[in-house]
């Protein structure tokens, strides 16, 4: 409920997007260039919570509701704000809780397919993920359609990302989610 000026980039294009319903959310399917990997952008209406999106969200209903029969290529025009978003954490219990206790400890932890010296145990690991989202970075490819008919004109969506949203950044092909992400505060 706190506003914050922000930079928005914008983009006046042909995309990929539906609305879904039963959570009350846009989804915009970014393509990046070369078309391999997309970022799929999920934007609650203005009075719907971000994390009643989340908790509504399984990988099933993320795949059914990206599937290319279920979005529509239609001009739209794109507001979204540019953002570096940067985390570290560190892994070690999450690893131990998973069962990889051995590689912790230096009297049972075996690394000699990786090396000669005796003793070699983890004694940190850490995952630091990174996204900046710019215009050089997420520039997309697609072709603009204008249409008209009688005396009535066709209006152009909006999808202007001005509140909290989560983003994945997804294989092409197979569907696979790379990243994923929420952009709550600038």
């Amino acid at each position: 409920n706190v506003q914050k000026p922000v930079q928005m980039m914008f983009r006046k294009s042909t995309f990929k997007m539906t609305y879904i319903a039963e959570i009350c959310t846009q989804i915009l399917v970014l393509p990046y260039v070369g078309q391999e990997l997309n970022m799929v952008i999920l934007l609650p209406r203005e009075r719907t919570d971000l994390n009643t999106v989340g908790k509504a969200l399984t990988y099933e209903k993320f795949t059914a509701w990206t599937k290319p029969d279920v979005l529509d290529e239609e001009e739209v025009e794109v507001f979204l704000p540019r953002f570096t978003l940067e985390e570290s954490y560190d892994m070690e219990e999450v690893l131990r809780d998973l069962g990889m206790t051995d590689a912790f400890e230096e009297a049972r932890a075996d690394f000699s397919g990786l090396s000669c010296q005796p003793g070699l145990h983890l004694s940190k690991v850490v995952h630091k993920p990174f996204v900046e989202v710019t215009e050089e970075g997420t520039e997309a490819v697609a072709a603009s359609e204008a249409r008209i008919r009688g005396l009535s004109l066709r209006t152009v969506p909006r999808f202007c990302a001005n509140r909290p949203f989560l983003f994945f950044i997804q294989h092409s092909s197979t569907g696979a989610i790379l990243f994923c992400g929420r952009f709550c505060s600038p």
